[in-house]
């Protein structure tokens, strides 16, 4: 039985038996022994996005007291849930995402990353808690890279049309609907227009399977990041 460790845009966690291009964490352990999970599927901000592999490091998932482990069809899907790029195993894309919001001023240079996890896990993380609900938007004024819900399903925005997702992949294009309900934190919408580029599940371009893993593997060692949370404290730091 598949376990309950793969995120969906809503950033829920499903048992479904597909695998996805990256792994991650929010920060810590919250399943038990029996790799059930607790009432409360985090630990801290600190979510992020990692590669399946790196630097020839193995584990086994959902040990007892190390951090729970979660899967992702593909960087949108991880965005939309609230995670962004891991500072150890995806440095530089880390960098690129932060760069662009001190870019638009939306943080400052040296800054600790602790704001950008308060933004982005913290909107989804009051969404899941109830505590707010999802922002009513024209999903035309979203950049591309970004996911909005509607009649109870997601949707990605790429290339100004929408595609439907699923955890096996994205749906034929189609017209973006009138109307919609924000998944994307804004803070991460705010990367997206500066340019940050998510890695896409090949089901939503004409490039083959091959091609896609060819750039995965740039980023890419042998076996998976191990370090819960991983994020700099400030990204002009080599200081965790």
């Amino acid at each position: 039985m598949p376990l309950q460790n793969r995120v969906d845009p809503f950033g829920a966690l499903q048992a479904v038996p597909d695998r996805g291009l990256f792994m991650g964490n929010r920060g810590g352990c919250f399943h038990r022994e029996n790799q059930t999970l607790k009432g409360r599927n985090w630990t801290s901000k600190r979510w992020i996005i990692c590669v399946l592999s790196f630097k020839d490091r193995k584990r086994k998932l959902m040990q007892p007291g190390l951090y729970t482990e979660l899967f992702f069809l593909d960087e949108a899907t991880a965005l939309a849930g609230g995670h962004r790029p891991c500072f150890e195993c995806r440095r530089a894309e880390a960098s690129a995402f932060c760069d662009g919001l001190i870019t638009l001023g939306h943080l400052r240079a040296g800054e600790t990353i602790d704001k950008l996890d308060a933004l982005a896990a913290g909107e989804i993380q009051a969404v899941l808690s109830g505590a707010t609900d999802r922002e009513a938007v024209s999903p035309e004024s979203l950049p591309d890279g970004a996911m909005y819900a509607t009649g109870g399903a997601a949707y990605l925005k790429h290339d100004s049309a929408a595609r439907a997702w699923s955890f096996e992949g994205y749906g034929a294009r189609q017209p973006l609907h009138a109307t919609g309900e924000r998944l994307t934190p804004h803070i991460t919408c705010e990367a997206l227009r500066a340019g940050y580029s998510p890695i896409l599940h090949p089901s939503v371009t004409a490039c083959p399977l091959r091609l896609q893993k060819k750039r995965l593997s740039t980023i890419s060692a042998s076996r998976p990041c191990s370090a819960a949370g991983s994020g700099l404290r400030s990204w002009n730091s080599s200081a965790r």
